[in-house]
């Protein structure tokens, strides 16, 4: 399997090649910027110390940043599981979208359905498990939002990339809002705990952005940042498949 691709490379990477069998995760994020082009340029100016693996245009173009085998400056300052600093083992994904902070777009069908094919033939080259497909907020929840909760996780779960719980809708919006105990908010941390997420030393405004990252990926119809039964019922089934 081949992907068709058009390349711009960029300066931002570690120079030195990294063994095929420490890729274990997929990260994606939004650009984040107004412009598509500006976007581009900036991963590929050597000034800006970001990159990524390979770039999504709004019309479904895939352009490769940075070989695969090569370490891309995507991720920064990243946890998840045991993995701190995700760069060294991940491929990062950068999808064109204005983001939160420019006019938050609903992604094309296009870069949809480029992702996909781009996801699987990641996924089968590398092995990559299901649960190790990840946004940007979920292993840096403290300062990022992307790829955010129009991001299409349920979709993309459907065809075997990343996770999903399998929770009726209808019964989950009846519990929607519905109150938990403390012990119950305790045991919520712990199951985002084993889903991957990194809870230690968590300050108030720390466990807030925390919980609105986990909503952004598998609560996208009410983002919040407060745990109520909803949450915890996802949190629980999820734990089980990471």
């Amino acid at each position: 399997m081949t992907i068709k691709t058009s390349l711009n490379y960029s300066p931002n990477f570690s120079t030195s090649a990294r063994n095929k069998k420490k890729i274990k995760y997929i990260v994606y994020h939004y650009t984040g910027m107004r412009s598509e082009n500006k976007a581009l340029k900036r991963l590929t100016d050597d000034n800006s110390n970001v990159s990524c693996h390979y770039f999504i245009k709004r019309n479904g173009q895939i352009i490769l940043i940075v070989p695969e085998l090569y370490e891309a400056w995507h991720a920064g300052k990243s946890k998840w599981k045991k993995d701190i600093s995700l760069n060294k083992n991940s491929i990062g994904v950068e999808i064109s979208n204005r983001g939160h902070e420019f006019g938050y777009q609903n992604y094309s069908k296009e870069q949809i359905f480029s992702l996909i094919k781009l996801s699987k033939y990641l996924i089968k080259k590398y092995k990559i498990n299901r649960s190790n497909i990840l946004g940007h907020s979920d292993i840096a929840f403290e300062r990022k939002k992307d790829p955010g909760e129009k991001f299409p996780w349920r979709y993309l779960a459907n065809k075997k990339i990343g996770i999903w719980h399998k929770i009726d809708e209808k019964k989950l919006e009846k519990i929607r809002n519905k109150k938990i105990t403390k012990n119950e908010i305790l045991k919520f941390i712990k199951h985002l705990n084993k889903i991957g997420y990194f809870v230690k030393n968590l300050s108030k405004n720390k466990k807030f952005k925390l919980v609105k990252s986990f909503q952004r990926r598998f609560r996208q119809k009410l983002v919040n940042g407060k745990i109520d039964r909803e949450c915890l019922i996802i949190g629980e089934k999820l734990s089980k498949l990471s």
